[in-house]
């Protein structure tokens, strides 16, 4: 399995933002679901390393995320909500500098694939300050690709995207999922629908589904998946 997790839990003071959870992830698109609050941002962080958790196991590509975190990180892209970027750099010079962060090899050949696999290319030359809402996204995309990593997470990648922009950046993370290990964190039931093949829901912290789509639904006498989330997240 690319991602491991076993008996996961954050605590914040008495507060506890993930309850110790368990799945795992292979191969294909994972959708993480669940209402705001429900301990799905904290998760993904503990998984990239950014927090650490306070008690419990996770793996990504059999590293330790607790004591592993710099191998963790290399074999990750992260795409976080906020999608930061320096929106003063030309989206090639942007690519540019993340790769000499990750002391890339051959640097301009994977600039090149990455900007072609994102379709960036009739962009490549503008400032990122210039660019529609759904071309930064991919620039985020592109800058969590640029390593070739095993695993990407994406947390809220379409937010705010119009309906074609939603269209482009679904069919890449499809196409993503035939060859990686992606989590998708998303409100958009239409997402998890159009990409996922399998679904973790959580609820206050605790998984309260863990389920290929087309198992969740036949549990759930064929219900849409958005009245299933309902019914389990109410």
């Amino acid at each position: 399995m690319s991602i491991f997790v076993e008996g996961l839990t954050k605590l914040y003071g008495e507060q506890k933002a993930v309850d110790g959870i368990s799945f795992t992830a292979k191969p294909g698109v994972l959708g993480f679901l669940g209402p705001n609050g429900a301990g799905k941002s904290t998760t993904m962080k503990m998984l990239t390393g950014f927090i650490p958790q306070t008690s419990g196991k996770a793996s990504v590509c059999g590293f330790d995320t607790a004591t592993q975190s710099i191998e963790v990180k290399r074999c990750i892209g992260y795409l976080p909500e906020s999608n930061p970027l320096y929106t003063d750099m030309y989206v090639k010079e942007a690519l540019g500098f993340v790769a000499d962060i990750h002391h890339l090899n051959e640097s301009s050949r994977r600039i090149a694939q990455v900007i072609e696999q994102t379709g960036l290319g009739p962009e490549q030359h503008k400032k990122i300050s210039q660019l529609s809402k759904g071309y930064r996204q991919r620039v985020g995309l592109a800058q969590a690709l640029l390593h070739d990593p095993e695993v990407l997470i994406l947390d809220e990648p379409t937010s705010g995207l119009d309906p074609n922009q939603l269209i482009g950046i679904r069919q890449l993370i499809r196409d993503l999922g035939a060859t990686k290990t992606v989590i998708l964190s998303t409100h958009i039931m239409q997402e998890v629908e159009a990409t996922c093949s399998k679904v973790v829901i959580i609820k206050k912290g605790k998984i309260v589904a863990d389920d290929s789509l087309p198992g969740l639904k036949e549990k759930h006498s064929g219900k849409s998946l958005e009245d299933i989330f309902i019914s389990l997240t109410n």
